[in-house]
């Protein structure tokens, strides 16, 4: 069912071995990207809806949804669904408000410093569509802002071909308390969130997961505004020994594969024995499963086993995949979590899924990608802040500092420096 590749006694370099594209992105996918943001850059709503009717199929009208409309949303959601949504906030603001975001204060040799943190004032939210409906993204990634202070959020979503976007997403963003909800997805609705038009005004940070053109929209517009990582199409690593009952761990790379291409769900274990019932277990899931053609894409293209000598080989490789999700289904998952050095986040045992972190755990679904959780983490708090140091000193210490300061300012060449302190002694 998965493709094998076999590490066993190999000393090659394991990140040769396991090279794959970079999220399934082409130069073409690129210049698309880069012509869509050019777009709307230059024809603002019109862009917009052109594009829209373009790659989703639809025509739209008010490119902004109703503020009622959310409420209405709410109202008529199922108690069922609206206790699972509250559940899941109440768990996401828990977490993320443990956090912090205090700034420090400190004092050395006479200088006082203290750091504030300032909230950005506008935060853009993407929330994917599509192929389903994703309110828990709305939760995941406008909770955060609201912990942070942000005072505004906006979020994109694609529409349907109708034009419409799903009750529980609506619902979602009444209980996460989104300021504007817009029915836009891809690249345009990045560029419009990042540079604005004639509907939306621009944000001062993008962040949410997406497809490959929106992952790499976010990439182009990084620098315009702030983005929290290359979150794209999702990824699972599952390490497995004998202990890991098989029909878990394939359920557990169903659960990610089901999120469509491009994406990865990999089984890495030192026992064939594994290996082999892990197949048989996926073939017997894959008949009962509703979204049998995403899953089936997923698995051809990203489904691997990778058979290794030891444990302590699996999480070599898992580190260098650095994948999004990382689960240690083994006899002791503790003392692997020692090892792990990549990876967007970990779930220890049988009986903590991914799914669990999809969803309720209250740590953030919005995690690197493409290998690039070996510099990013989850979506946090300090995604939507800013640190700003701030200096106090007095002159009796300027003083003892200036002979410092002139010494380094001269060995830079920079005269103005050193005269700026020098004026200053004495006074």
């Amino acid at each position: 069912m998965l493709t094998r590749l076999d590490l066993r006694g190999d000393d090659a370099d394991v990140r040769a071995l396991l090279a794959r594209a970079d999220a399934g992105a082409t130069p073409d996918d690129l210049e698309s990207v880069r012509a869509v943001i050019a777009d709307v850059r230059a024809r603002g709503d019109a862009a917009v809806r052109e594009l829209t009717e373009r790659f989703d199929g639809c025509v739209v009208g008010d490119l902004r949804i109703p503020e009622d409309a959310l409420m209405v949303a709410l109202d008529a959601i199922d108690d069922e669904l609206r206790d699972a949504l509250t559940y899941a906030r109440d768990a996401i603001r828990a977490y993320h408000e443990a956090q912090g975001s205090a700034g420090l204060v400190f004092e050395r040799n006479g200088v006082h410093l203290r750091e504030i943190v300032i909230p950005v004032a506008r935060a853009g939210c993407y929330v994917p569509g599509g192929r389903a409906a994703y309110p828990s993204t709305v939760l995941m990634t406008a909770v955060p802002a609201r912990v942070a202070g942000v005072p505004e959020i906006a979020m994109c979503v694609p529409p349907d071909r109708d034009g419409q976007v799903p009750t529980a997403t609506l619902a979602a963003a009444a209980l996460a308390g989104v300021d504007e909800v817009y029915r836009i997805g891809g690249a345009q609705a990045i560029a419009a969130l990042a540079y604005g038009t004639e509907t939306i005004r621009p944000v001062d940070v993008v962040v949410g997961p997406g497809n490959r053109y929106v992952a790499l929209a976010k990439r182009e517009v990084a620098g315009t505004v702030g983005v929290e990582s290359f979150a794209g199409p999702s990824e699972l690593v599952v390490i497995a020994d004998e202990t890991a009952p098989p029909d878990l761990v394939a359920a557990d790379l169903l659960a990610q594969a089901e999120h469509g291409p491009d994406g990865a769900a990999v089984l890495v274990t030192w026992r064939d024995d594994v290996a082999d019932a892990v197949d048989a277990a996926l073939v017997q899931l894959l008949d009962g499963a509703g979204r049998r053609t995403d899953i089936e894409a997923t698995l051809t293209t990203g489904g691997r086993t990778i058979l290794v000598d030891h444990a302590t080989q699996a999480l070599t490789v898992a580190n260098v995949i650095a994948p999004e999700h990382l689960e240690l289904m083994t006899a002791d998952p503790d003392a692997l979590v020692l090892l792990v050095r990549n990876a967007g986040a970990v779930f220890c045992g049988p009986f903590a899924p991914a799914v669990v972190g999809d969803y309720v755990a209250g740590t953030n679904h919005v995690l690197p990608t493409a290998r690039t959780a070996r510099f990013a983490s989850a979506l946090r708090v300090d995604d939507f802040c800013k640190h700003v140091p701030v200096v106090d000193v007095d002159a009796e210490t300027l003083s003892r500092l200036a002979p410092h300061i002139r010494a380094l300012a001269a060995a830079e060449g920079l005269d103005a420096h050193g005269r700026a302190v020098a004026l200053r002694e004495g006074r």
